[in-house]
């Protein structure tokens, strides 16, 4: 057969097979595009796995709750902003005054949702909030002035907080935590990660409470009442075994008043209350000051519930003119060591 004869065979099978109707493939992923004017919620209830929820530049009066695996929703960055409607609640994202919700269950995690590039401000209790998460990953995210916490999640493993900036928000910044309502051991995140963020004019810049197995790196944390909080209590398995490096925690020195756990904070660097095993190494610490009983500039105190902090390294960290100390240990916990750090005072004396 000469060579036109086998393309003409080879055109006309084509056409034979399309003709007959192939099967379309299953796996399209779909854009949902998203006007000024239009609902997110509706692109959003409409979306499958895989799909992608594009949000134009624009302000959007609403809530956002999100319970499909593998959606993403994606706005322009800060020209994209999701603030209260305060004349509708007419969902359970909105009438727990939160401004995106990303929900599932122990039993059935919601798995692999990206949010990304999009301001949400203004609501009463928190920007981003999720619940039963698998691979979560919050990204360029602006949360500012939320009632309570910019980012929040519970009950959820292998997130990833990114390059998100969390500004003036009622707690903190970031929270990752166990669980919110329930007594309970630290959770495995199973290898959660916060990076690269901004955290600044909050109460505290990032708290992770009742969790291991995460890491906090490379954070820029100033402006705060306090910078990093890592806390655990009298529940087993304990909070820790994790990594906070590479942070800038500077001029932390906001004044918080005092709640019914915590005294008032001022000044705190990083804390550990009621921690194991936890490396802190590779921070850079500066003029954080205060006189709380926790100020300072690294600080291991202990719970109040009357857990102690045993086990942690702290390490080749550069702590400068912070008061009352740059490192205090005021807890009687065992097996901390300090090591290789730069800094000029210490409790007790001999820390630097």
């Amino acid at each position: 057969m000469r060579k036109r004869h086998i393309m003409y065979a080879l055109s006309a099978a084509t056409v034979t097979a399309t003709c007959l109707g192939a099967a379309p493939p299953t796996d399209m992923k779909v854009r949902h595009v998203v006007r000024a004017g239009d609902s997110i919620q509706e692109a959003v209830d409409s979306a499958r796995a895989g799909d992608t929820v594009v949000v134009s530049p624009g302000t959007y009066r609403e809530s956002v709750r999100i319970d499909t695996s593998g959606v993403t929703l994606r706005g322009a960055g800060p020209r994209t902003e999701i603030v209260p409607d305060g004349n509708r609640a007419d969902s359970a994202c909105a009438q727990s005054g939160n401004g995106i919700c990303v929900t599932g269950t122990a039993g059935e995690p919601v798995e692999n949702v990206t949010i990304r590039s999009l301001t949400v401000a203004g609501f009463k209790k928190n920007g981003v909030w999720a619940t039963g998460t698998d691979r979560l990953t919050v990204r360029g995210v602006t949360s500012r002035k939320n009632g309570q916490w910019g980012i929040a999640q519970e009950k959820s493993v292998r997130g990833t907080f990114q390059n998100n900036k969390a500004i003036d928000n009622g707690d903190a910044g970031i929270f990752l935590a166990n669980t919110v309502n329930e007594e309970g051991g630290a959770l495995d995140t199973r290898g959660a990660a916060i990076e690269d963020n901004l955290l600044t004019g909050n109460r505290i810049g990032i708290t992770v409470r009742r969790v291991r197995n995460l890491t906090v790196d490379d954070n820029e944390l100033t402006g705060n009442c306090a910078g990093v909080f890592i806390v655990g209590d009298e529940s087993r398995p304990r909070a820790g075994a994790m990594k906070v490096r590479g942070n800038e925690v500077i001029e932390n020195n906001k004044h918080c008043p005092g709640s019914s756990r915590l005294p008032f904070i001022q000044g705190s660097g990083i804390v550990l209350t009621g921690a194991e095993e936890t490396l802190v190494q590779g921070n850079y610490i500066r003029n954080n000051v205060g006189t709380s009983p926790m100020s300072g500039g690294i600080v291991l105190f202990r719970s109040f519930v009357g857990t102690q902090n045993e086990r942690n390294v702290i390490s080749d960290n550069l702590l400068l003119l912070n008061k009352p100390a740059d490192l205090a240990n005021r807890d009687t916990g065992t097996g901390n060591r300090f090591i290789r750090n730069m800094c000029r005072s210490s409790e007790p004396a001999n820390l630097c």
